[in-house]
């Protein structure tokens, strides 16, 4: 079994929606902390209830870059895959340090590299 990134095996064929899958859960991932400490302020009761409302708001960001860019959510080629990438990476720049959006960016593109 070889290297995972966002639970995607490095050693086996990827398709396209293979990676959106792994932006949503890179995306969940780094936005985590502050999703769940401003759904902590809004009073959003459990933990379970708090992940389910950020699993919701993270999947939703990700639709919204794919609708930005003009992309089928449900059927990307790599360059919808690559200007979704860049249009959530912008998105994150408003409150992510930069080197932690380098990180999950590179990381999704080594996804993207593997794509025919």
């Amino acid at each position: 079994m070889g290297k995972k990134i966002y639970g995607i095996d490095m050693s086996k064929k990827i398709t396209p929606l293979m990676v959106r899958n792994a932006i949503i859960i890179c995306f969940q991932k780094a936005h985590h902390e502050a999703l769940d400490e401003l759904n902590k302020e809004k009073g959003f009761g459990s933990e379970a209830e708090r992940e389910n409302f950020e699993k919701i708001q993270t999947d939703l960001i990700v639709m919204s870059a794919f609708d930005d860019v003009k992309a089928d959510f449900n059927n990307p080629t790599k360059e919808d895959i690559i200007k979704v990438m860049n249009e959530l990476a912008r998105f994150a720049f408003k409150f992510r340090k930069p080197e932690i959006i380098k990180k999950h960016y590179n990381e999704i593109m080594r996804l993207v590299k593997k794509l025919d």
